[in-house]
């Protein structure tokens, strides 16, 4: 599976999300201008000491990512959508794509991939959730969807403290 994040401007989110990228052998890839450094010691500052474990990609644009994954089937989050996210199937390869915190993903990559659009429901109450929640809350139904079968154990089987 793999993760993109589209101009992210928080660490905080895209340190919780890397977080569980590490634990779920999940790919993060950081596409765009990001509103943070990536220098080891603002990301050590930042609380994100296995920030090293991450499998990380970079990339300048969006284009770039679709040229790093030719084969990947994309989704892309978004209030905007139509199909709600768990009823789509998602496979082992798949990109699950979310924009930035304060704009969500650019009109031009909603329009160019109106087919691939997904959403998380919510009450109406609020403006939208939290990112990394997001990318959890829909990163797991994709691995619950495969059985997780990226995930080897049980937290309880020789889990690290923490």
């Amino acid at each position: 599976m793999h993760i993109a994040l589209v101009e992210p401007e928080i660490p905080g989110n895209t340190g919780s999300i890397g977080r569980v990228c590490v634990g779920t052998a999940t790919t993060l890839h950081l596409v765009g201008r990001l509103g943070f450094s990536l220098d080891e010691k603002y990301v050590r500052r930042a609380g994100l000491d296995y920030w090293k474990d991450v499998d990380l990609r970079v990339h300048a644009d969006f284009d770039a990512l679709v040229r790093a994954l030719p084969a990947a089937p994309l989704h892309l989050f978004s209030a905007h959508a139509a199909v709600r996210y768990d009823q789509v199937a998602y496979g082992p390869d798949d990109v699950l794509v979310f924009g930035c915190e304060t704009k969500g993903l650019p009109l031009a990559l909603r329009q160019r991939f109106a087919d691939r659009l997904r959403y998380v429901p919510t009450n109406g109450r609020i403006r939208s959730l939290n990112l990394a929640n997001v990318a959890t809350a829909v990163l797991f139904e994709a691995l619950r969807q495969q059985d997780f079968a990226a995930v080897a154990r049980r937290p309880d089987q020789g889990a690290a403290s923490g």
